[in-house]
């Protein structure tokens, strides 16, 4: 890797920690780079995943005060993250990419029409007495944390966005606090993935280090500037990244 390369990676990892923390998608800044450095594509991949943790854990620091009164909540939803996580790391590892990667656009696309059409939604439900009255959205909040947590420890690109659209359309709260939710549940995903392919698959280290330093100044930063948006902010924005997702995905 020649300096300009390392200088690369590290502004990749400063980017991609701080979009993930406002609202994910930030392997899609990280990974071209990688791949276009040379690196092999599972290898890109896991070492991406290792290089995001400390982006992760950063933002989740930055988002503290959202935390207060979510113990129950976090725990409930991290072991569905946990689980979902594993599996998807194991199936990175097990698997061809094109068995899974031909339904992350569609996927996205979901997830983008989920966060326009939430407020309206939801509110209809809880006025029904729905899935969205209740303060932890139930079993179904559950499987899809849990179905997220398996993209996100396959590939991980927007799994921020799909996170904050199922919990905008199952939980009845504020937005930020929704946020800093799905800062804490990205960060078991990529940790626990993280850790199984320190044991599995071939990672570069010092990709993975670039990014790391880069992604937990950007996480920080990103934090600083995520709570910063009022609500109507934040949405346009996940829309808006969600969007360059699915264009760059379906260009790859």
């Amino acid at each position: 890797m020649t300096p300009w390369e390392g200088l690369a990676v590290f502004a990749a990892g400063a980017g991609a920690g701080t979009i993930n923390v406002i609202v994910g998608s930030g392997t899609l800044i990280t990974f071209p780079v990688l791949l276009a450095i040379g690196l092999p594509p599972v290898t890109a991949n896991v070492s991406n995943t290792l290089g995001l943790v400390p982006g992760s854990f950063s933002g989740v620091i930055g988002y503290r005060r959202e935390l207060a009164d979510q113990r129950g909540r976090l725990l409930r939803l991290g072991t569905a993250s946990l689980f979902g996580g594993l599996l998807g790391a194991v199936l990175l590892i097990k698997l061809p990419g094109s068995a899974f990667a031909a339904i992350v656009p569609a996927l996205i696309l979901l997830a983008l029409v989920l966060v326009v059409v939430q407020p309206r939604v939801a509110r209809a439900v809880a006025a029904r007495g729905g899935p969205a009255a209740h303060p932890d959205g139930g079993w179904g909040l559950i499987a899809g944390v849990f179905a997220t947590g398996v993209y996100g420890g396959y590939f991980g690109a927007a799994q921020g966005v799909l996170l904050l659209a199922l919990m905008g359309m199952l939980l009845r709260d504020d937005l930020q606090r929704m946020n800093a939710v799905k800062n804490v549940l990205a960060l078991i995903v990529n940790a626990v993935a993280a850790v199984f392919f320190m044991f599995t698959a071939h990672i570069d280290w010092l990709v993975a280090l670039l990014i790391a330093v880069g992604s937990a100044l950007g996480g920080l930063l990103g934090a600083k500037i995520g709570r910063r948006l009022p609500p109507s902010a934040l949405r346009a924005l996940i829309v808006v990244v969600g969007l360059v997702a699915v264009v760059k995905l379906l260009l790859a």
